[in-house]
């Protein structure tokens, strides 16, 4: 992606954003080799909309939302929060003072419900935590906020003075969304938030948050690996690879019209709602490549069935190919790839 400005819809602009893990050895615990988790990310959010970010286990997604928020810091790039009170902010740049002003702005939700909630700490006390740090309120008025918030997701009043061993699964999951909005944040990266639940609660909390969206005007990074799941809460998709984004489109686009191999070798490992329905998955050789030795040119060409010579010798830039459908693959234009509804008719 090119160093344009920010235009006023884009919430948040990623450009060429690294994150590397130092590989240390011998006596002396020197540095002898780098973990690539994210290299060379560039995307786009629109304000109000939700962006869906998929792609296999360990291949950088949840990296490079904690990165966004610098939970972790960046090794490179930018990060640039467009705020509609602050402006254009670089968080990259920004000291810790200064982060303390933003932060409210910007909320995670996590993966684990159970693990990410303190379990000495009671239910109000946890929804409170946000308000009481950043000294937004305190006693009865704070006390009526988390009932708020508790009424928002779907949660009792009496359920305060509880600790988080007596929810379930999906209740744990409304409570870590409920403290995510306590600071009324424009940005909230979901980390896999429904990945943990059973099917039926799944659908429940996807529906709560698309409700909190239409409300509130929440823009979402939702970071998944159900394909399913990220098809019916995305407005568009980004697509990762071992560290590097390889596509990204609009969500009808990039399911039925991919562009990357990968793309389509993922549509493929959809599972169909009929078992009557033959489908033919494109089986991909070797394994992932390693994020502390990635091969050179594409990462995926070992993979790949329609590789050439230049995709060994040189990798791809992510470009837009026209209609927002942004594509790191020298033969994007040319390729006829299968797509979702193409491979439910195999």
């Amino acid at each position: 992606m090119t160093n344009e400005p920010i235009s006023d819809n884009v919430l948040l602009q990623v450009r060429d954003l690294k994150k590397h893990f130092p590989i240390t050895g011998g006596l002396f615990r020197k540095t002898v080799g780098y973990v690539k988790a994210v290299d060379g990310v560039s995307f786009y959010i629109k304000k109000g909309e939700t962006l869906g970010l998929v792609g296999e286990s360990g291949c950088g997604k949840t990296t490079t939302g904690r990165t966004v928020l610098r939970l972790l810091e960046p090794t490179g790039g930018e990060i640039i929060f467009n705020d509609p009170d602050l402006g254009p902010v670089h968080i990259e740049q920004l000291h810790r003072s200064e982060m303390q002003i933003v932060r409210p702005r910007m909320q995670i939700m996590f993966q684990d419900p159970f693990s990410s909630l303190d379990p000495r700490m009671t239910l109000e006390r946890l929804v409170a935590e946000p308000l009481r740090i950043n000294k937004v309120m305190h006693g009865q008025a704070l006390r009526n906020r988390v009932g708020e918030l508790l009424e928002l997701v779907g949660l009792r009043h009496e359920y305060m003075t509880r600790y988080p061993h007596a929810f379930s699964g999906g209740q744990r999951q409304r409570i870590g969304i409920a403290r995510a909005l306590a600071l009324n944040p424009r940005l909230v990266i979901c980390d896999e938030p429904v990945s943990a639940l059973d099917v039926s609660i799944q659908a429940q909390v996807l529906n709560l948050l698309e409700d909190l969206q239409a409300r509130f005007d929440l823009t979402y990074l939702f970071i998944a690996h159900d394909l399913s799941v990220v098809e019916h809460i995305s407005d568009r998709v980004a697509v990762m690879y071992v560290g590097f984004l390889v596509e990204m489109a609009t969500t009808d686009e990039l399911y039925y019209h991919p562009k990357h191999p990968y793309t389509e070798a993922l549509m493929a490992a959809i599972p169909k709602p009929n078992p009557r329905m033959r489908t033919r998955p494109i089986k991909l050789p070797g394994e992932v490549a390693s994020p502390a030795n990635p091969p050179s040119g594409c990462y995926f060409h070992p993979r790949c069935r329609y590789a050439q010579d230049i995709c060994s010798e040189e990798r791809p830039s992510l470009r837009d190919i026209g209609g927002e459908h942004w594509v790191a693959c020298h033969f994007a234009e040319e390729l006829e790839l299968a797509g979702l509804e193409a491979q439910q008719a195999m």
